[in-house]
């Protein structure tokens, strides 16, 4: 049976440099590139790509349509269907003008991986995206235990992610250095941290509670003055696995090592969240319990800019899309003030209208009657 073709290997390579050098894609983009090829290819029995014709293109979405997924056992959703079809897509479009392959087949073909509307609007639609609160998330750190280092560490890594919002593969890459807690500031410097899309940017501590960061202040004094770590070492370390008395493997502490992947901090929130009783939530979660609760804390565009660039990116609220960037230093300010507690802001509409009407004569406008 056959399980590749030399001349489909080839050409692949050459899409993804493409994708990463010239697109600029990200890795996870990339990976569903060549997600999408592979269920291709096993269909068709790897096929040279230089036979592809559009019969293919319309019997493969149909029996991808009835393939069931790995760990759901269910039906694929509209929206993996969605973005695999797209992936196949651009490959062929991409693939049409090449040498070997342009007399083959057409660029319109390619067109042929098209889903339905229907199925388009069913994968593309916005839901809401599903969040714990901050009394869940604390309470899912109350119920953590403490004995060990391995069990510090997790609970560490859950506040600070509540505390900064930093996704997880940012905080599987970061350093001690990044962390400073005299100004409750981490430096998400891309050089080094795994930042979404290269980009580095600085995140001052969110308003989420003391006790949240005293655990992250706790656990950074832990790693530098009892185990005596430096500014290039982990703030997230491994666990050591070791042969033990039992001459069986065994937990034995940390390892002075980052996570190569997320999928261990994945399951430490999995654990943490099941052993408090709740439902699993996983880190990038977090972000949109931020969102929600700047919405109810910030009184102003501003404060909610300065929010919005704390999480890393401009689009949280298309609202304030255009406001313009707010400096560091001011952005650092604004966050340390909503951690104060303030008296509460009457906001009343008629109150605010009366108020610029009296700017405006003050200063001189006009003010002409209605009618």
């Amino acid at each position: 049976m056959t399980t590749h073709n030399a001349e489909n290997e080839r050409i692949k390579r050459k899409y993804f440099e493409y994708l990463k050098e010239a697109k600029r894609q990200s890795e996870a983009t990339v990976d569903a590139a060549a997600n999408a090829l592979n269920r291709f290819e096993v269909y068709t029995k790897h096929r040279d790509f230089k036979l592809f014709h559009i019969e293919q293109a319309t019997a493969f979405k149909k029996h991808l349509a009835e393939q069931n997924g790995v760990m759901s056992g269910e039906k694929l959703s509209k929206s993996t269907l969605y973005v695999a079809l797209t992936q196949l897509k651009r490959f062929f479009q991409w693939l049409s003008d090449k040498p070997g392959y342009k007399s083959r087949f057409q660029y319109s073909d390619a067109d042929y991986f098209n889903p339905s509307g229907k199925d388009t609007r069913i994968a593309t639609s916005r839901r809401e995206q599903k969040a714990p609160t901050v009394e869940q998330i604390k309470h899912v750190l109350d119920t953590t235990p403490t004995s060990t280092e391995i069990e510090r560490r997790n609970r560490a890594l859950i506040a600070f992610t509540l505390l900064t919002g930093a996704r997880d593969s940012a905080i599987a890459s970061m350093k001690l250095k990044h962390v400073d807690l005299v100004a409750s500031r981490v430096d998400q410097d891309a050089r080094e941290v795994h930042t979404k899309f290269s980009k580095t940017f600085e995140t001052f501590f969110f308003p989420v509670g003391d006790e949240i960061r005293s655990i992250v202040a706790d656990w950074v004094t832990y790693l530098r003055q009892e185990r005596l770590w430096g500014n290039d070492d982990p703030l997230f370390p491994t666990t050591r696995i070791a042969l033990g008395t039992a001459s069986q493997f065994e937990v034995s502490g940390l390892e002075r090592k980052h996570w190569s992947t997320t999928s261990p901090i994945r399951k430490i929130f999995r654990n943490a969240f099941e052993k408090a009783g709740l439902p699993y939530f996983n880190p990038h979660s977090f972000r949109n319990t931020l969102v929600r609760l700047g919405q109810d804390v910030c009184k102003s565009p501003e404060e909610f800019k300065a929010w919005s660039q704390n999480l890393g990116h401009e689009k949280v609220l298309t609202t304030f899309l255009n406001y313009g960037e707010i400096e560091c230093q001011r952005q650092g300010e604004i966050m340390r003030d909503l951690a104060t507690p303030q008296q509460p802001v009457r906001s009343d509409v008629s109150e605010f209208a009366k108020a610029i009407v009296r700017e405006l004569r003050d200063s001189g406008v006009q003010m002409r009657p209605n009618g």
